[in-house]
Formats: structure tokens, C-alpha cells, sequence
């Protein structure tokens, strides 16, 4: 087993005052989630998106991904009335890297994902939508 590097400081470290391992608030799960997911975002498309927004409801966590760049080919199909395709591919893509969305919210949240899905919108406002379910905790 390989054990991971301790922290200098950070919202795991344990409370020297009640000696208890305090976790992160839901805030900074969702930061961790916002900034992952741009992350995964840039490196599989190439291109940036403008924000992410996550919210950890309960058992589910919904990310919304702002301002999509469309890359040159994807610009050019929606141009000459293709957008469908477009939309097709993004969503087929999204998909396939949802394994890699749902690693991100796992690492986040400390708890396992047992649904996902999503959502592109290729007309203006572009974004997209990932829901995720966790396992009951």
C-alpha cells in the first residue's frame, strides 16, 4: 500500500485542541471539485473553459462548467448548420471521460460515485452540466 505524503496544514490535520481529524467544509470540496474539473477540462479539450461551479447536495454533487471554447472544426459545423454533430461528439466525449470526472468528485468528497450524467449545451450560453450520485454515507 502506498501511503500519501503528509500535509504541512491543511482541513484533515487534527484538531491539537479536541485531538480529532476535523474534514474539509463543503465549500472546499467544491473548490477542489471547481478547480479538478477546469483541469480535466483544458487538458482533454485543449481549450479552456471560463468557470466551474460545484454544489454537494447531500448524495449528489452537480457541477456547471461556463463559457466553453469550441474548438476551430466545431465552430466551422455549427457554421454550416451542424451543431448536432457537434453536440454528439461533446456528449459521447463527456461520457467516456466520466470515469475521470467521477475519480475527481471520489477524491473530493471522500466517498464513492454509483451514477453520472451529462449534459452539453453547445448554443449560447455554452456550458455543461455533470451530476453525479454518491453511495449513501
Amino acid at each position: 500500500m502506498q501511503r500519501e505524503p503528509a500535509r504541512e496544514q491543511g482541513p484533515a490535520d487534527p484538531d491539537p485542541q479536541r485531538g480529532e481529524v476535523a474534514g474539509p467544509t463543503t465549500e472546499q470540496v467544491a473548490d477542489e471539485i471547481c478547480r479538478d474539473f477546469l483541469a480535466i477540462h483544458q487538458d482533454s479539450y485543449g481549450r479552456a473553459a471560463d468557470s466551474a461551479s460545484a454544489h454537494v447536495l447531500g448524495d449528489t454533487v452537480i457541477v456547471l462548467i461556463d463559457g466553453l471554447e469550441l474548438l476551430p472544426n466545431e465552430e466551422f459545423l455549427i457554421g454550416e448548420g451542424r451543431g448536432d454533430v457537434v453536440g454528439s461528439v461533446r456528449t459521447q466525449f463527456q461520457e467516456a471521460i466520466g470515469p475521470t470526472f467521477s475519480a475527481a468528485v471520489e477524491r473530493a468528497t471522500g466517498r464513492r460515485v454509483i451514477g453520472f450524467a451529462s449534459h452539453v449545451q453547445i448554443e449560447e450560453p455554452r456550458f455543461m452540466c455533470e451530476i453525479f450520485r454518491l453511495e449513501p454515507s
